[in-house]
């Protein structure tokens, strides 16, 4: 199954961007009159006639939409500090969004190698890796924050808020008794770790954040202002992974719940 992404979506038409358009009409070879589906990153399929085969903007007329499609029974946010090795975080991206996760921030710590990081490369994966594994929505990308923005010593920060605002129906976010709030963090044994299988079974919301540390982990000052945010100390297991690693077995973790 071949799948186009339109941001353009009116009415009963979408247009493709250039490249797109000449992914569909140049490779591809679609013409005129060919049936083609088209997602719109949001979370909707739409079955389509090409009806324009412009190779710099293509046009198709929608003939059925199926929202939601194919989309996961959980809300998924991961807040990742991003690797030294810049395509270490760009493969943790490519497969979470393969296995399903609606927003990854990446986080700027304390001790991260990494202070500075450009979303736009990481986007376009997170596109390809949409539409390869037959998804319709696109997670987001939120610009780089610091730990300590994204865990607010008082009050809400703005993301928490907008992910509340964004849950699915009757989960209220991040601050809620609908959700789960979970860090994996060393914590060098002065802190009780259940594991990430244990949070997840004991939970029956479908609000899910979880964090992962840089390679040299979050700070203390940060775990515990992280637990003074309502998340809970997890551990992944018995080895010791890398950060991009720990990203990935956590979402796996949740999509296995979910999906089981």
């Amino acid at each position: 199954m071949e799948l186009f992404y339109a941001h353009e979506v009116s009415g009963s038409y979408c247009r493709l961007d250039a490249e797109e358009s000449g992914h569909c009409v140049r490779v591809l070879r679609h013409r005129a009159g060919d049936l083609i589906d088209v997602i719109d990153g949001r979370g909707a399929l739409y079955h389509c006639r090409l009806v324009d085969d412009n190779p710099k903007g293509a046009e198709a007329q929608v003939l059925e939409a199926t929202p939601d499609w194919n989309a996961h029974p959980y809300h998924l946010t991961i807040g990742c500090c991003p690797t030294k090795n810049n395509d270490r975080f760009e493969w943790f991206v490519e497969k979470a969004t393969e296995l399903g996760v609606d927003r990854i921030v990446p986080l700027i710590g304390e001790r991260s190698e990494r202070k500075v990081y450009k979303t736009d490369r990481a986007a376009r994966i997170a596109l390809s890796a949409t539409k390869q594994s037959l998804k319709a929505r696109i997670p987001e990308i939120v610009e780089p924050m610091s730990v300590k923005d994204f865990l607010p010593c008082e009050g809400v920060s703005p993301l928490v808020a907008e992910i509340r605002a964004d849950a699915p129906s009757g989960d209220t976010g991040p601050s809620s008794g609908n959700s789960l709030k979970l860090i994996a963090y060393c914590f060098e044994g002065e802190t009780k770790r259940t594991s990430i299988k244990q949070a997840l079974a004991s939970f029956k919301g479908t609000d899910i954040t979880i964090l992962i540390g840089p390679e040299g982990d979050f700070s203390p000052e940060e775990a515990q202002l992280a637990i003074q945010n309502g998340y809970i100390p997890i551990h992944l297991g018995n080895s010791r992974l890398r950060t991009e690693t720990a990203a990935v077995t956590a979402v796996e973790a949740v999509y296995l719940h979910f999906m089981q």
